[in-house]
């Protein structure tokens, strides 16, 4: 797998405090935090544009959609600090905020317009979770033209076949799927 500064980058969703605080699965969150968080490192020591993407649900989730569902989700009352990138990111100024509303990164966001006006084609993806907020941009992604590379030890979802399945299933479909090693070695690699 080749990788290139120019072309590449980090985006990771939803790693931070109100997310990272539930019960994930296959890997406790503070793992999938650890390995994001060497990649986010190698990616800014390459010159690889990371991208740490937050949702935001607004005050009592007026901002999150709730069409009706058979299975609706809860209203969201989150603490102030929710929506906080983790530390353990280590975010500095050269880094691309994005702060969503929904699942999907692209959604009424600049992500593609940031991305493209770096020149990116490919996306490293990560985060919290799987099967929702990563799934949907991921998705969304594939729409845009993205290339993409899962990195399936830096991301969780909030139970284990939640994560299972789209890994093994529907990104192998959309792009690539490798470990956190495979990808550092791509990284450090690069031109």
């Amino acid at each position: 797998m080749e990788l290139s500064p120019d072309t590449t980058a980090l985006v990771l969703i939803d790693l931070q405090r109100g997310i990272v605080a539930g019960e994930t699965h296959p890997r406790p969150a503070a793992e999938v935090v650890a390995n994001a968080a060497r990649l986010a490192r190698r990616c800014r020591e390459r010159g690889y544009p990371v991208v740490l993407v937050r949702v935001d649900p607004g005050p009592g989730g007026i901002l999150f959609p709730r069409p009706p569902a058979d299975r609706p989700r809860a209203p969201l009352d989150v603490p102030p600090d929710w929506a906080d990138l983790v530390p353990e990111l280590g975010s500095e100024p050269g880094d691309v905020v994005v702060t969503k509303h929904q699942p999907s990164a692209f959604h009424a966001t600049d992500l593609d317009l940031q991305l493209r006006r770096r020149g990116v084609r490919t996306i490293v993806l990560g985060g919290i979770s799987t099967n929702v907020g990563v799934e949907s941009t991921a998705r969304a992604a594939f729409d845009h033209g993205y290339a993409l590379v899962f990195v399936e030890d830096a991301m969780a979802a909030r139970a284990p076949e939640l994560h299972r399945f789209p890994v093994e299933t529907t990104f192998p479909t959309l792009g690539r799927v490798r470990d956190t090693e495979a990808v550092l070695a791509a990284l450090e690699s690069s031109a």
